[in-house]
């Protein structure tokens, strides 16, 4: 469906709204990146605007738009999102249920602060990084985004031959099959090809309705996971599965994915409503497929042997079969097919967008192979090793699979702190930079995400260590987390009086109060608004080489380098855990 493409489209929409040019951010490093929005289910124009549309037009404009959001969200759920959450069901029912319900504004807030970062600046997450922090904190981001995705990749092969073995299908086919269909469809050099293909994809997962539903799941049980709770009492077998939950919820491959994806279907500042709306259609559909696996193995399951014996997710779906019939089985592979595909599609982009942009070189799926000629082959090397790899032992991939998704939650504070850093950061983002509110919630994410590594390190160290202990651990850490807060609080309060004070200097001696009384009155709340709006949609990041490099002081480089230092251990830790499970 194309919206407004060039000719008698556009002339039927002229006379209702004007056109306001938006060029290509300064700070663009692809020239692909700059042009018409096209996206699976229409086109928008490059100057065109959302200002006196109707409502089906702009219904047909958030069509067109869609697929960012949505796509990384549905990628959210790949292979091992698939494992964890059926690991979840099978050994603990829907006890764990309300994990997710927690994640939700985790996933949002994380995500909405790339659409700006890529809508605004219009390069991708890496580029920012190594920009705003130098090659030191470059590197580290990057060397962690390329471990995690590499390993990544490798369980999204492993469940592709999972499902198909479900079939039948051998894993020396059905393994070199999807890489070859991946590499196709990506290397077509065409974004819309691209997109359609992976909006089939997402209509699959349309399954986990009948597959929900034949499981006769209770409402009852699934309420009560609404609740937290710990069933067994916390260890650090349970909480490895906590974080491993919140690291295939949210994973720091996704901010990169999006944030390059966004580029690269050329979404610009006013556009980032509707983006937004297509974050949270994606955040409704992971989170209603994340529910349906777990109630699938905790319901499907019930009172067979396979109740708190999980293996696998290929295991899930035999016993699926066996106790619930073929279908249901068949229907649990078809999403587990469907969930790697998607998975291994949008991981291995996240990997090579981020290559090309921090090397400078093309990375856009407009281009073809022969005008982006490293872009693509580094996309073919990642399949090819991450294939290969898949044929390791099983034993040794089932437990790699949720390794993964732990080291992946273990690195979430490091990424999202940088996320929330560059969101800050009012040279890239002019009006677009974090309010107030937003810096509050990203902090409580951050430093909860800190206090569950801190518990699993604690939990692995410790493997006698009480619930009771873990639990005082966990309120002490929220004590000290408000401290901290209130402190960064006192410290902007502090700042911001400093720049008053100056101002009032500046005036010729004036009292500051009065300064405040007049910045605060000047313009009623809808008149700010109003310019804050305006000012938001003419706002394009500057070249990035022109803008003065952000200082850390003394106390935030501390900070930096403890948490650095921590997530190095905590990440060895994880990898410990995963040998102890499997030498047994």
């Amino acid at each position: 469906m194309a919206f407004f493409s060039n000719g008698a489209n556009r002339r039927n929409v002229s006379a209702t709204a004007t056109a306001a040019p938006v060029n290509a951010a300064p700070a663009a490093l692809d020239s692909a990146h700059a042009g018409d929005i096209v996206g699976a289910l229409g086109t928008i124009g490059q100057h065109d605007t959302h200002q006196g549309r109707t409502r089906g037009q702009r219904l047909r404009m958030l069509l067109a738009i869609m697929g960012p959001g949505l796509i990384v969200m549905v990628g959210d759920n790949d292979a091992g999102g698939v494992a964890t959450y059926a690991q979840a069901g099978q050994n603990y029912g829907m006890a764990l249920l309300w994990t997710l319900l927690l994640l939700i504004p985790v996933l949002y807030v994380n995500q909405e602060m790339v659409v700006r970062l890529g809508a605004v600046a219009g390069v991708g997450h890496a580029k920012l990084i190594f920009s705003r922090f130098g090659k030191f904190w470059g590197a580290f981001s990057i060397g962690d985004l390329f471990i995690v995705n590499a390993l990544t990749l490798v369980t999204e092969f492993i469940g592709v031959s999972m499902a198909l073995g479900y079939f039948g299908l051998p894993k020396p086919i059905s393994v070199p099959l999807a890489a070859v269909l991946l590499f196709a469809v990506v290397a077509g050099g065409s974004f819309r090809r691209w997109e359609r293909f992976l909006f089939g994809l997402i209509a699959v997962n349309i399954v986990m309705f009948p597959l929900a539903f034949l499981v006769h799941p209770s409402v009852g049980d699934t309420a009560k996971g609404l609740v937290p709770s710990f069933p067994g009492g916390l260890n650090s077998t349970l909480l490895l599965l906590i974080v491993a939950i919140v690291g295939t919820t949210v994973a720091p491959w996704q901010l990169f994915f999006q944030q390059s994806n966004i580029v690269d279907k050329r979404i610009t500042p006013q556009w980032i409503r509707y983006e937004r709306w297509d974050l949270r259609i994606g955040i409704v559909v992971v989170m209603a497929g994340a529910t349906a696996i777990m109630a699938a193995a905790a319901f499907g399951l019930a009172g067979s042997d396979a109740i708190g014996n999980f293996t696998d997710a290929g295991a899930v779906a035999h016993s699926l079969s066996d106790n619930m019939g073929h279908t249901v089985g068949a229907l649990f592979a078809i999403l587990l097919l469907d969930a790697s595909l998607i998975g291994a599609n949008a991981v291995g982009l996240a990997t090579t967008y981020t290559l090309g942009d921090t090397l400078g070189r093309r990375h856009s799926l407009h281009w073809k192979i022969s005008e982006a000629p490293m872009f693509y082959v580094g996309y073919a090397l990642l399949l090819a090793v991450a294939g290969a790899i898949s044929f390791s032992p099983d034993n040794v991939l089932g437990l790699l699979t949720q390794g993964v998704q732990a080291l992946a939650g273990v690195l979430l504070p490091s990424a999202t702190v940088f996320l929330v850093l560059l969101c800050n950061d009012k040279a890239v983002l002019g009006p677009w930079v974090n309010t107030t509110r937003q810096n509050v919630i990203a902090g409580i994410i951050v430093w909860a995400l800190v206090l569950l590594s801190l518990a699993l390190t604690a939990a692995t160290f410790f493997p006698d260590m009480s619930t009771r202990t873990l639990e005082i651990g966990f309120g002490a850490g929220v004590f000290i987390g408000m401290l901290g807060g209130v402190g960064i609080a006192y410290a902007r309060h502090r700042s911001l009086r400093e720049q008053t004070e100056q101002t009032a200097r500046e005036l010729g001696g004036l009292d500051p109060d009065q300064v405040e009384e007049l910045d605060a009155t000047r313009l009623s709340r809808a008149e700010r608004k109003a310019i804050l709006e305006h000012d938001r949609d003419a706002w394009r990041t500057p070249a990035l080489e022109t803008l003065e490099r952000p200082a850390f002081s003394p106390l935030r480089m501390a900070g930096m380098l403890a948490l650095r230092g921590y997530l190095l251990v905590a990440v060895a830790l994880v990898g410990v855990k995963v040998v102890q499970a499997i030498t047994g």
